[in-house]
């Protein structure tokens, strides 16, 4: 057990030794995430403000004129044309010059007071599915608590909160949701890619008959590979919850030990992964193509990252259970968001042991100490 110990430790640290020397396997490790993160963090967001609106009042009441205000009123909507008629709205929206026109019929504020249902109409450009369905939302949210404080002044306080609230993500913001999905796939690419080239680079330096050459074993090979990745792994974790902490204000209502568990899980079976293609191509063109395509385009349709699992067809969902930044995603969010415990994420982690004890038993079962 000792010289088990002795040799896997010598070859972890020349592993080690690489990876500190290698300025590449650096940038790869500690710079790839930050740019990373910093570019989906920032570029994709699914916050929608600042629509451009459109306001056409055939009324011009003071009824009217509170309803336009009160779509304005928050960062939502953005006033840019007042247009005399519906079809003059209409051709600024077909121009792309407004997103959204609030359309008010002559007798809305009569109407109102006799407390008959109004005719508002708010018109939505769809060509942006996305931001059309955010708006509709917002303006939805907007019209119903104004009702309710027409209805009932009472209301107008909301003392005991508004009819409509988001747990977990108050402000509903979109930076909450995606990071940990980047945190996801950072780890998934970046551990499969650092351990995919890690074998392929010994087939093709001839270093690999120089281990063969020695009393190592191939488990002894492959964990020592393993240890200094892994240890790289918890550095990116650490590095990319710290900035996105800092720059998106994602909070951390769980336990740290919790989610360095998840981490740690998830990186050994992204690792096994990639040692495993290393080891099975022995080529590190062919290992980057498929843990490239292995781990990023898995981790980004496939594990609710960007794409609610449930909305896709039900092949789809059978797939995505294969994919093990799913499990990753939903302990994330979980202890980050939800503040979840073990007891709760139990399943996540059970699966997430499960794919790395397969993974890393693959890698070392394809593994052979003869040259071909």
């Amino acid at each position: 057990m000792n010289r088990w110990i002795r040799r896997t430790k010598a070859v972890a640290y020349k592993e080690l030794i690489h990876i500190v020397r290698d300025l590449r396997t650096l940038y790869l490790a500690l710079g790839l995430p930050v740019v990373m993160l910093l570019l989906f963090g920032y570029a994709v967001s699914l916050d929608v403000d600042h629509i451009r609106l459109a306001v056409v009042d055939d009324d011009r009441t003071e009824a009217s004129r509170q309803l336009s205000e009160a779509l304005v009123a928050g960062s939502a909507f953005i006033r840019v044309a007042t247009p005399a008629t519906a079809e003059d709205a209409e051709a600024l929206m077909r121009r792309g010059r407004i997103k959204a026109a609030l359309i008010v019929p002559t007798g809305y504020q009569r109407t109102l007071a006799r407390g008959e249902p109004t005719i508002a109409q708010l018109l939505v450009d769809g060509t942006d599915g996305t931001t059309a369905t955010i708006a509709m939302g917002d303006a939805a949210g907007i019209l119903q608590a104004r009702q309710l404080a027409e209805m009932d002044p009472l209301h107008a306080s909301f003392s005991d909160g508004p009819p409509i609230r988001a747990r977990f993500n108050p402000g509903m913001r979109s930076s909450f949701v995606i990071v940990p999905g980047v945190i996801a796939m950072i780890l998934s690419m970046a551990s499969a890619l650092l351990s995919a080239l890690a074998v392929a680079r010994e087939w093709e330096r001839g270093s690999m008959e120089q281990l063969f050459a020695t009393p190592v074993g191939r488990a002894e090979i492959i964990v020592g590979k393993l240890v200094p990745y892994t240890g790289v792994g918890l550095v990116q974790t650490l590095l990319v919850l710290t900035l996105g902490s800092i720059m998106f204000d994602v909070p951390i209502h769980g336990s740290l030990t919790t989610l360095f568990a998840a981490s740690l899980l998830f990186l050994l079976c992204m690792l096994g992964f990639g040692l495993f293609i290393s080891v099975a191509t022995k080529s590190q063109i062919v290992s980057v193509q498929f843990a490239l395509m292995g781990s990023m385009l898995p981790s980004l349709l496939l594990s609710g990252f960007l794409f609610p699992i449930y909305n896709m067809p039900w092949w789809l969902q059978a797939v995505s259970t294969a994919v093990p930044a799913r499990y990753y995603i939903r302990a994330l969010r979980g202890v980050l968001l939800k503040g979840n415990d073990l007891a709760i994420l139990g399943p996540e982690l059970l699966a997430l042991a499960g794919f790395a004890l397969g993974m890393l038993s693959l890698a070392v079962v394809r593994f052979r100490r003869r040259i071909s």
